[in-house]
């Protein structure tokens, strides 16, 4: 629950006509705007009443401020998420299942829900290595984007783990359904990506941008879209999606890179259809080998079986 901070004093001579607004800034600390937000929500009143920001106050009226706590954006909040499956648990690693519509760490701007923040709920205890919001985080997946991911419960796997996507040595393997038919049908994508020089929340390959590679080959080619097999050698922000836009052949139901709304519909997708089906590394423990798979989603699985249908 927010908490609540409930002040009550009364208006000094000094501020005898000013704005109620500019009397609370000025009395508190707050900023203009945020002393504008409380009065414009309901939550100050002067002599028992509710009042517009723009109401002038007078010496020794009783002025009444509820001020809620305004919460860290990083602050890692412990919640139960449904649909996350534990694949792997040992003293060193976790492996999860992410479902689509759970971040893996908090971040500002994002309020909903975590895949830290059910691992602290349901007693993990993860590295504490790492920024505080991410401790333990060797990878990430997109919001909307679902699959297996690893997460480190040892401060050894974490530096062993951390070091080994660095040098590119974790397989990752996804599976994208793809408007069209890329051609080739098999292919290397090897192009920069830098954030959007309009749009601050999208990438997109740029000549100044980071390395980024792509590997793709076609599983299956139907009418109206492709199912493809994607390995990343290089792990960027987004770079699936951007690199298959550049292609012009965009993910299917991925509005925020140039997917068609209309078959998005059509297939009833509400995301991209991008699934991380397959994660390989070695054991930070035992140094073997270990690979662990994701089987496609009922959303993503439907909107296959109707591309499928429609050859």
């Amino acid at each position: 629950m927010t908490e609540v901070d409930h002040r009550t004093l009364s208006i000094p001579d000094g501020l005898d006509g000013e704005r109620v607004d500019a009397a609370l800034a000025r009395l508190f600390g707050l900023s203009r705007t945020r002393a504008a937000d409380l009065v414009a929500s309901g939550h100050v009143k002067v002599d028992g009443d509710a009042v517009a920001k723009s109401h002038r106050v007078e010496p020794g009226a009783l002025l009444e401020v509820s001020i809620p706590t305004e919460a860290d954006p990083l602050e890692v909040v412990p919640e139960i998420v449904e649909g996350i499956k534990i694949i792997h648990d040992d003293d060193s690693i976790v492996v999860i299942d992410k479902p689509v519509g759970v971040a893996v760490h908090p971040s500002p701007g994002w309020g909903g829900q975590t895949v830290v923040g059910h691992l602290a709920a349901a007693g993990f205890r993860i590295a504490t290595s790492g920024a505080s919001e991410r401790q333990g985080i060797v990878q990430r997946l997109d919001v909307g984007t679902s699959g297996v991911m690893v997460i480190c419960k040892s401060e050894h796997a974490y530096s062993l783990l951390k070091n080994a996507f660095r040098r590119r040595t974790v397989d990752k393997t996804y599976h994208a359904l793809v408007q069209g038919h890329p051609d080739p049908f098999e292919g290397t994508i090897d192009a920069p990506i830098g954030r959007h020089p309009r749009h601050d929340y999208k990438f997109a390959v740029m000549a100044d941008g980071r390395h980024s590679v792509t590997h793709y080959e076609t599983l299956e080619a139907h009418r109206f879209a492709s199912l493809l097999q994607v390995h990343l050698e290089t792990g960027r922000t987004h770079q699936i999606r951007v690199h298959m836009q550049a292609l012009k052949h965009p993910c299917v139901g991925d509005l925020t890179y140039g997917a068609d709304p209309v078959l998005a519909r059509r297939v009833g997708l509400e995301r991209q259809w991008l699934h991380a089906v397959r994660l390989g590394f070695e054991h930070p423990d035992t140094g073997d080998y270990v690979s662990y798979d994701s089987t496609y989603p009922d959303d993503l699985q439907h909107a296959l079986d109707v591309i499928r249908d429609a050859d």
